[in-house]
């Protein structure tokens, strides 16, 4: 079994608690607007990090992550971008990758709304962590923790950080 620690759009703020949350996962997923190489330092520094850039995301972070990140996760085909939408709402490209070879996971950042979802027509698991950055214009933020064990995902919980805007 593979413990994940999933985040989105940082915007350059990573909250100590998240080293505390994530202290038993495996890897830290980032689906983009990291905002700082500072973040992806600390991120690295914790644990493996796998990461997309975001639209905020300029050059450096464009060179050195990719747009989607597609991998086998413990026998779970994983999809990671950005910008992606939701089931039946997906963006143009997304659809498109979909239309041709649907993940069973997929994972987008961008709304900063949190959604958990089933896919019904690709049959997969959609997942947007929300935002836990302070910048943007959600309310609560929130990181997401799961594992995956033979291509099934198990334990998933929401986390919340406090409100944003403070530093609790």
């Amino acid at each position: 079994m593979k413990k994940i620690g999933l985040l989105s759009d940082t915007h350059s703020y990573l909250d100590e608690k998240i080293f505390d949350y994530f202290s038993e996962v495996d890897e830290v997923w980032h689906a983009g607007d990291i905002g700082s190489m500072e973040v992806v330092e600390q991120l690295e520094q914790f644990r493996p990090l796998k990461a997309v850039y975001g639209n905020i995301d300029g050059g450096v972070f464009r060179r050195e992550f990719p747009l989607d990140l597609r991998f086998d996760c413990e026998g779970m085909d994983v999809w990671i971008t950005h910008i992606g939408g939701y089931p039946g709402r997906y963006n143009k490209r997304v659809r498109e990758g979909m239309a041709a070879n649907a993940p069973d996971l997929f994972i987008c950042g961008h709304s900063h709304i949190l959604k958990v979802m089933p896919d019904r027509k690709h049959d997969l698991l959609h997942i947007n962590p929300g935002a836990c950055g302070q910048h943007g214009f959600h309310k609560i933020r929130t990181v997401v923790r799961f594992g995956i064990d033979q291509g099934q995902l198990s334990g998933l919980e929401v986390i919340e950080l406090g409100k944003r805007g403070r530093l609790t």
